[in-house]
């Protein structure tokens, strides 16, 4: 549309020209952007910045070295999904999910496992000091134990800085690293004893706290089933950065990676993907007001599966984490929905 003179008494039309509107017309984007003209199924106004993800499979189930380094090879080409801060060497966040590597971890720890899946181990992160540490440890110990669960031992997680080239944001935010595992009472396996886990893991997450009432100890999984490595990375730096995930004897069939982009939240160890059962390469917009919606039903959830219902809401609540990241808190409200019953897939298509 037009507008009236400017003082200077030009006249000056108000929005695109006519070139700009043709422009688009052919491209679906202005030709500054760089981008290609749209052409058959592609169309250049659907292009976004995101994170990065990728998952590799061996269709047959045979656990390999080779796939997890396939992964981490598919991890350092979304490099450029990536970002870091001023520091070119302190990413946003990169993760690997993997199957728990069972013939490995019987041969890395000094202590007596039950048979695979009648345990669940997950990499914790402690606080950076190490007195800190134990007591929130400790603290651990005691939670699981209330709950009828065993701690049959800690590990320290080997890392490698130094070789990662970590920056100095990273580093000075670089929490200590442990793996725990833990076995139910009677002999419990697979989903049951996650099940059982999980209302342990909530409490460890919400009552554990530092001296300034932030959460002591941040728990990426905790499982019989998969295990998680991810931190304040970039892609090339995971691999280098846990020493586990060059070791030869480290199996899966299945790898989950995922290079972060931080957008409404900052960095962080705790917040790099992937979590227990989503990586994610988008924004949710609407998480405040899904996490409303999830508390104020926290006091009628109940699940027979889980032993949880209004009496002790409290041992679960807050699911969701006030202050946690879109993705942390929608992997938080799937996998309550998924150990409390629900198949995945049907969650899916229920979203």
């Amino acid at each position: 549309m037009s507008a009236d003179s400017f003082p200077s008494g030009q006249p000056v039309t108000i929005g695109r020209s006519a070139e700009h509107r043709a422009d688009i017309a052919a491209t679906g984007l202005p030709a500054a952007t760089g981008l290609p003209a749209a052409t058959g199924l592609y169309d250049p106004r659907f292009e976004h910045d995101a994170c990065g993800v990728s998952f590799v499979a061996q269709l047959d189930g045979t656990r390999s070295h080779r796939l997890v380094e396939q992964a981490i090879a598919s991890l350092c080409n979304l490099e450029h999904r990536g970002a870091t801060g001023a520091e070119a060497n302190t990413g946003d966040g990169a993760g690997i999910l993997l199957q728990v590597p069972d013939e490995f971890l019987r041969e890395v720890v000094e202590f007596e496992l039950p048979p695979a899946g009648a345990y669940a181990v997950g990499n914790l992160f402690l606080p950076g000091n190490a007195a800190a540490a134990d007591k929130a440890a400790a603290e651990a110990d005691a939670i699981f134990a209330a709950e009828g669960l065993t701690v049959l031992g800690w590990r320290e997680l080997p890392t490698d800085a130094d070789r990662a080239d970590l920056g100095d944001a990273a580093r000075s935010a670089m929490p200590t690293f442990r793996q725990i595992f833990v076995s139910g009472p009677n002999g419990d396996s697979g989903i049951d004893l996650d099940r059982l886990v999980y209302v342990a893991r909530k409490q460890v997450e919400h009552h554990i706290l530092n001296e300034d009432g932030t959460a002591a100890i941040s728990v990426p999984s905790l499982s019989s089933r998969t295990l998680v490595y991810k931190g304040m990375l970039t892609t090339p730096q995971l691999g280098l950065f846990f020493d586990d995930l060059h070791d030869e004897r480290v199996l899966s069939a299945i790898a989950l990676v995922h290079s972060r982009f931080s957008t409404n939240t900052f960095p962080s160890w705790p917040l790099a993907h992937p979590y227990r059962f989503v990586a994610h390469n988008g924004e949710i917009n609407t998480v405040q007001g899904n996490q409303n919606w999830m508390r104020a039903r926290e006091a009628m959830l109940a699940s027979e599966l889980l032993d949880i219902g209004p009496s002790n809401i409290d041992k679960i609540s807050p699911v969701c984490t006030p202050g946690a990241s879109d993705t942390a808190r929608f992997d938080e409200a799937l996998e309550l929905l998924h150990l409390g019953g629900y198949e995945l897939p049907k969650i899916w298509r229920a979203q």
